[in-house]
C-alpha cells in the first residue's frame, strides 16, 4: 500500500502542465509534473499527501524523490511477478522438482490456492526464499550510484563477470536488462520505462484484488470467482 501511495505524485498531472507531443519524446529526466502528464495525461497531476515535496529522514527533497521513484518502480516489478505467479499457480502449474526434502511430489500444492500454497511450504523453504530476496535487496543497494544520491531510480547493478560461478555453464543474468536493450533508441526506451511504471501500478492493484477477493468474496466488482482463503495474509507481521 505504501508503494501505491508513493505513486500518487508520479501518476497525475494538472491541466496547467503541457503534455509532451508524444510519449516517444518523453525521457526520465522530466520534472515531476511533466512525468505525471506522460504517465497519465487523462487524470492529471495529483499529490494529496505532498510526497513530491517531502523530506524523509532529513535527507532533502531530491533524495526523498529518488527514494519514492525507486520504491514505486521496484514494488511495481515485484507486483508484476506476483500477478503472473498467482495466475500460474492458480492453474496448477508448479515446479517439476521437489520443493523440500525428504522427497515430495508437489502434488499436495496442486489443489491449493496461491496463499494456501505459501502456508503449506516448510519453514526452511520459506526461509530460503526470504534470504534470496534479502540478498537481491542487499546487492541492489550496494552497486552503482545510489538512487538517493543522484543515481537512476529503478537501475539494478550487474553481477560480476562470468567467473561468479566458476567452471559452470550457468549464465548470470543482468537483472536490469536481462535480454539486452542497450541498442534501443531513446524514444523506444522512454516508452518502455513509462509502460513499466504503469504496468507495475496495475499489477499492484491486481494482486491486491486477488487477495481481497479470496478474503472477502464479491468485494472486487466483476472480479474472478476465487476460492475463499481462511488463513491470515498478515500473519507474518502479526506473530
Amino acid at each position: 500500500m505504501l508503494s501505491l501511495l508513493s505513486a500518487s505524485p508520479l501518476a497525475f498531472a494538472g491541466g496547467a502542465v503541457v503534455a509532451p507531443s508524444t510519449r516517444a519524446a518523453v525521457s526520465m529526466d522530466l520534472t515531476k509534473e511533466e512525468l505525471g502528464v506522460a504517465l497519465n495525461p487523462a487524470i492529471g497531476y495529483w499529490d494529496p499527501l505532498g510526497l513530491a515535496k517531502a523530506d524523509f529522514w532529513g535527507a532533502g527533497n531530491e533524495a526523498t524523490w529518488g527514494f519514492l521513484r525507486h520504491s514505486e518502480i521496484k514494488h511495481g516489478r515485484v507486483a508484476m511477478f506476483a500477478f503472473v505467479g498467482y495466475c500460474v499457480q492458480a492453474n496448477g502449474i508448479h515446479w517439476g522438482w521437489p520443493l523440500s526434502l525428504p522427497v515430495e511430489t508437489n502434488a499436495q500444492y496442486e489443489t491449493l490456492s496461491p496463499p494456501e500454497q505459501w502456508d503449506a511450504l516448510t519453514d526452511i523453504g520459506k526461509l530460503q526464499i526470504i534470504l534470496f530476496v534479502g540478498f537481491l535487496e542487499f546487492w541492489g543497494e550496494l552497486g552503482g550510484q545510489h538512487y538517493m544520491r543522484g543515481g537512476k531510480p529503478g537501475a539494478y547493478p550487474e553481477f560480476p563477470a562470468k567467473n561468479v560461478i566458476p567452471a559452470t555453464p550457468v549464465p548470470v543474468l543482468n537483472l536490469y536488462q536481462p535480454f539486452g536493450g542497450k541498442s534501443m533508441t531513446p524514444e523506444k526506451k522512454a516508452r518502455g520505462l513509462l509502460a513499466e511504471i504503469n504496468n507495475g501500478r496495475m499489477a499492484m492493484l491486481g494482486i491486491f484484488a486477488f487477495i481481497t477477493e479470496q478474503k472477502i468474496p464479491g468485494s472486487v466488482p466483476w472480479g474472478p470467482h476465487l476460492p475463499v482463503y481462511t488463513g491470515d495474509v498478515m500473519a507474518p507481521f502479526l506473530h
